[in-house]
Parts: C-alpha cells; structure tokens; sequence
C-alpha cells in the first residue's frame, strides 16, 4: 500500500472502530469529551466542533488526530464498552494505534501511547491482565482448570504479555512490570504442571522461558535477589528441557548480569558466562554468541586479563559481522552494544581515550526507549573515563544525564553505576560541580 492507500485505510480503521461501538460521530464525540473531563485534561471545545475533527479523521482525505484526540482516542478504546481494560494484540486498542500509524503517526509516538495509557491503567492498580489478547482470558481460565484444554491460542496470548512488558523496560518502573509480570509466571508454571497437549509442550516452554527470564531480570532489579535466582533456576530448567542453546545461553547471560551486581566478586558470574559461551556455540543465534563473548570480555577485563579480553571481543565482532538473515533473535544484540562493552574492555585494561570514544558511540545509537537502561549504563561508564582523562568536571556533567534515566526505570545497575562513580570523585568533593551532583543524586535517587 502507498501513502494515501495508508490514509484510507486508517480512516477506514477509525469508523470500524467507532460503529463496532454503537457510537455516532456525536456520539463519539461525547465520549472524548467525557473522557478528557475523567482525566482532568483541558476542556475540549463545544460537541459540534469536535464531531466536525471526528468526521475529518474518517474523510475521503483524512487527517491525522492531534496529540490530544490520539490519547483520548487511545483511553477510549482501552476499555471495552463493558469497562475492562484490553490492551493486548487484537483488541480495539491496538487496532486505534495501527490506525493512527496508517493515518501518519511515527512509530515512537504510538508506543509512547501505549506507555502512557498502560501507566495509568497499573497507577490505578488495575491492568494486570490487560495486556491478554480478547479472548484469552476465558480459554486461559477454562486451561488452568483443565490443562487438557490449552490450545495455541492460550500459549501465543501468554507469550505476547511477555513481549509486551519485555518492550516496556525503560519505559515504565520495574515494579509495575513485575505486577504486569506475574499472572503470565504463574500461568506458565500451572499449565507446565498439568497434562497439556504434546504439541503444544515446545510452545509453552518457550512462553515460560521467556517469562522466568524476564521476571529474574525484574526480581534483580526491584532487589528482590532470592527471588530472582528462583526465578532464573526455573528458566535453566525449562529451556533445558526445550533443548533450544541460544535460549538457553540467554538465561545463563540474563543470571550472569545480575549475578555480577549482587554478589561480591568475578567469579558466580564468570562461571555462567562461560556456560552462556560454551552453550552459544551449539546454537543457531549468531547474535546471541557474539553478545555472550562480549560479556566474556568485560569479566576478562574486570579481572585484568588484557589478552583474554581482546579474544574474546575478536570472536565478538567475528560474530556480529555475519549474515543475521536468519537469526533466531535478531533484535538481541547491537554493533551499539558492542561498542558499549569494547569501551568497558578499554577503560578496564586499555586506553581510557579510546574508551570514551567507544562509549560515546554506543550511547549515540542506543536511542529506543527499550534501550535507556544500557544507555544510562553506558554514558556513567562514559563519565568514569572521563575522569581518567582528568576532566572530572565533564563526568559530573555527564553523570546529570544519567540520574533522571535511573530514577524514571527504577534500574538498579544505573543506580550503582551512578554511586560508583560518584565515589571516583571523592578528590574533588568540596567542588560547586561535585555538590550540585550530589544535590541532584539526593533529590532524585535519595542517595
């Protein structure tokens, strides 16, 4: 489809969606209206004059709703006309979202719909099946009483949640993640329990790998570690039994991050590492092995092992410049990153004027909202290396930056990246930068 093929058929979408609704132009028309009252928002102009922006966006050349009518529109459909939060793939929301793409919306400003609107629903404590496609809920709950009955439908609205909540990291707090989180693990683990059909064993391991991984990552994050290392036990378990190594080598990587910022010492996290490296090399995700000798190489480094370092990130990029057409994980990992752990390698065992040159490019292409957690990691290591060119004062400007990142994700490793840091300026402490830096951690952070 061309452009305005685009246009129509979101136009098309938008009187789909309002008539599946019963609703009328001015009928629709009340109910933004109703709704930007709900939400406090300024009052829209009279009836008349919205049911006149109404027509324009379903009109033979359409136009695009402003910012403020997308959201409306976005909460409008949120709902089901009997009140129940639906956000997942297939229901009405989603559907007003790819309408608003084909009416010319940019991809960003879609997801930053999509955030807000399922912010607010987890502000207000609801939300925590929402994000199941219509439909699922029913067979979900008709599965858990009977096993036996799961069909793929359960399995693909279960992994869907996963992908779902996996997209918002860095976008909404991890707390809320974990509350979005949760029904899909224990779901997982139920339907893994009981006698489901053999075909669909492969898909739901799948689903609950995933979903334990993910939920490790979360556990860590909120500083929950015994839960997070339950969490990851049950994810080595399950994609063991699955049998996929490039699944398995990413548990192992996921545990091995965490397990590197909440325990004392290499070693817990070298060991599985190397299993993650060991296990990569069997699989069939080229990314996934570059990315698992890219962490190899940070540990080397960390330790003061130079040559084993640059090894391992020589097999890294050796990796990463293959043809990923066919990747089973295409999206797992970025020439950005490895720029991001070249730069760790440099400042550990090199040169710190390399390293800033490598961190600064990193965070020059981590730029998705899924990325501003590495981001934020990456431009601390930044500041570090700035310190070790002697310009503390252009750290303390660059660690700012990173304050507001680990404040609105909650991340816990930009947290202690950021309180590292800060402590490699311990010789300037009585500087105005240094104590604005530190206002800034302790308004923010509380630390």
């Amino acid at each position: 489809m061309g452009g305005m093929d685009d246009r129509a058929a979101g136009a098309e979408a938008l009187k789909r969606l309002r008539k599946r609704r019963g609703l009328s132009l001015a009928g629709l028309a009340r109910a933004l209206t109703g709704i930007a009252q709900s939400l406090h928002h300024p009052p829209l102009p009279a009836i008349a004059s919205v049911q006149r922006s109404v027509a324009r966006w379903e009109a033979e050349k359409p136009m695009l709703p402003d910012e403020r009518y997308q959201l409306l529109l976005a909460h409008l459909y949120a709902r089901t006309p009997a009140g129940e939060l639906q956000l997942g793939v297939g229901s009405d929301f989603t559907e007003c979202l790819q309408a608003l793409g084909l009416l010319g919306e940019s991809e960003r400003r879609t997801a930053e719909l999509r955030t807000t609107v399922l912010r607010a629903a987890t502000e207000s404590g609801g939300g925590m099946l929402a994000l199941l496609a219509p439909g699922i809920q029913a067979s979900l709950a008709t599965a858990l009483a009977d096993p036996s009955q799961a069909d793929d439908h359960t399995v693909t609205g279960l992994a869907s949640v996963v992908t779902d909540v996996n997209v918002q990291v860095g976008s909404l707090p991890m707390v809320r993640l974990q509350l979005l989180l949760a029904p899909v693990v224990e779901a997982s683990r139920r339907l893994l329990a009981g006698p489901i059909p053999e075909p669909l064993a492969p898909q739901l391991r799948e689903a609950a790998v995933a979903a334990s991984t993910l939920a490790g990552r979360l556990a860590f994050e909120t500083r929950d570690d015994a839960a997070s290392r339950a969490f990851y036990t049950e994810a080595t378990r399950e994609a063991t039994l699955l049998g996929t190594p490039w699944r398995q080598a990413g548990v192992h990587m996921s545990h091995a991050l965490t397990t590197l910022y909440s325990t004392q010492g290499l070693d817990s996290a070298r060991h599985l590492v190397d299993q993650a490296v060991r296990t990569a090399r069997t699989g069939e995700s080229n990314l996934v092995r570059a990315r698992a000798h890219a962490l190899q190489a940070e540990l080397a480094a960390r330790a003061g092992h130079d040559r084993q370092a640059q090894t391992a990130l020589g097999l890294a990029w050796y990796d990463m410049d293959t043809d990923h057409a066919s990747d089973p994980a295409p999206t797992s990992f970025t020439a950005g990153h490895l720029a991001g752990f070249e730069g760790v390698c440099e400042l550990h065992v090199g040169d710190p004027v390399k390293a800033h040159t490598q961190f600064a490019r990193s965070a020059a292409a981590l730029t998705a909202p899924r990325e501003q957690v590495q981001r934020a990691i990456v431009t601390t290591d930044q500041a570090l290396a700035r310190i070790r060119l002697g310009e503390p004062w252009a750290a303390a400007e660059l660690l700012h930056q990173c304050v507001a990142a680990a404040s609105s994700t909650g991340g816990r490793v930009p947290a202690l990246r950021l309180r590292r840091a800060r402590q490699e300026l311990r010789p300037w402490r009585r500087e105005d930068w240094v104590a604005n830096l530190d206002d800034h951690l302790m308004d923010v952070l509380g630390a």
